[in-house]
């Protein structure tokens, strides 16, 4: 038993932030269907690496049901309108203004269906004057700041994953589960909207404190901590690894037991971390020299004694072999693969990627009108 058997969610998705949102939900136990229009939604055409299917699309559409529709077909639309009134949750991500235009907004559905959770994922808010503004996940990264903080300080960088779909599918999955409490309390659904702005305003939360109440920029620290120090990579003989120092008792072990310079330790430059962040470039050297004597193996050996935190700097194929990586086995309708697992629960209610309007048929006949 699944917490969310039982609960049937329909997804009018497409790309990566809503497919986000519903592969948790499907991993659950919920029956989610997918509807996608004549061709396929975006993600399955992006390129053909995981048995001759998309990379994205095999990652965020396992267990799901693909039916094919043509929402602006009065019988269509009048199809997904009856899999709606048996939904628990319904979720889009169409350009802001679609559904609405189609009588399928996600107000107006809660006020035909008052059981109903209909969630809208949007760029910006409806209500902000940036509310037509196209948002795909780099421009969202750009126009939020992320990118400002990202990178090297000669140059700033996207961070390189999808990361502001990724967060707006994970905001989006909490506040469904948090509407689904809340019915199961009142008995009433509710019409929600989740917008990529805001999902990166918030995890812009820090420096934008820092701006607003000490007047300092963040800088871009490439593989270092814009705020503590040290908090980094650091080069050794044959190669990189992090080092984190994040209190004033690492700061002292580090000192004593790794850099074997006690000297440091009260040092008024680096007393304290404010002063090793404005000392960074003097501290960054004496660092540095100390760990370009070492090998990798030295140098942990040297933080493990220390009981100081490190870790490597790995590459993709460094962690295809990592031994904390778990897989699962993935069908497909090019065959199995093994993707990385759930990083949410043990045990998912699987289930194959399916192959594009493979339930249509079965849909239409389940969610046929009902003879007078």
């Amino acid at each position: 038993m699944l917490p969310l058997d039982g609960l049937l969610v329909v997804s009018l998705e497409q790309a990566v932030a809503a497919p986000a949102c519903t592969v948790r939900l499907a991993d659950a136990g919920a029956r989610v269907i997918k509807v996608e229009r004549e061709g396929g939604e975006t993600a399955r055409h992006y390129d053909r690496a995981v048995k001759g299917l998309s990379a994205y699309f095999v990652w965020l559409n396992r267990g799901k049901e693909s039916v094919v529709l043509d929402i602006k077909d009065a019988g269509d639309r009048a199809l997904l309108e009856r899999m709606i009134a048996r939904a628990d949750v319904f979720v889009q991500n169409l350009v802001p203004g679609a559904t609405q235009r189609l009588g399928l907004g996600s107000a107006d559905l809660v006020a035909r269906f008052p059981r109903l959770i209909a969630l809208d994922i949007v760029g910006y808010r409806q209500d902000s004057p940036a509310r037509d503004m196209r948002a795909y996940d780099m421009l969202i990264q750009a126009e939020s700041g992320v990118c400002s903080v990202t990178g090297t300080p000669d140059t700033p960088v996207k961070v390189g994953v999808s990361i502001a779909d990724v967060m707006t599918g994970m905001n989006a999955h909490a506040a469904i589960l948090e509407a689904l409490i809340e019915r199961g309390i009142t008995g009433r659904g509710k019409a929600i909207e989740i917008a990529m702005f805001d999902a990166m305003a918030d995890m812009m939360s820090v420096p934008f404190l820092h701006h607003e109440h000490a007047g300092r920029p963040t800088p871009r620290s490439g593989l270092a901590h814009a705020s503590i120090y040290p908090y980094g990579s650091v080069a050794c003989r044959d190669g990189e690894i992090v080092i984190v120092v994040q209190n004033p008792e690492e700061w002292r072990r580090l000192c004593t037991e790794v850099l074997r310079r006690p000297d440091l330790v009260d040092d008024p430059r680096f007393a304290d971390n404010p002063g090793r962040v404005d000392n960074r470039e003097a501290l960054g050297t004496i660092i540095g020299t100390v760990f370009a004597a070492m090998t990798r193996a030295e140098a942990i050996a040297r933080l493990e004694a220390a009981k100081l935190a490190w870790s490597n700097v790995s590459t993709v194929a460094d962690l295809s072999t990592h031994p904390a990586l778990r897989r699962m086995r993935i069908d497909t309708p090019g065959g199995i693969f093994e993707g990385i697992a759930s990083p949410v629960r043990r045990e998912v209610k699987g289930g194959p990627v399916p192959a594009l309007g493979e339930h249509t048929a079965r849909i239409r006949r389940e969610f046929a009108e009902e003879e007078p």
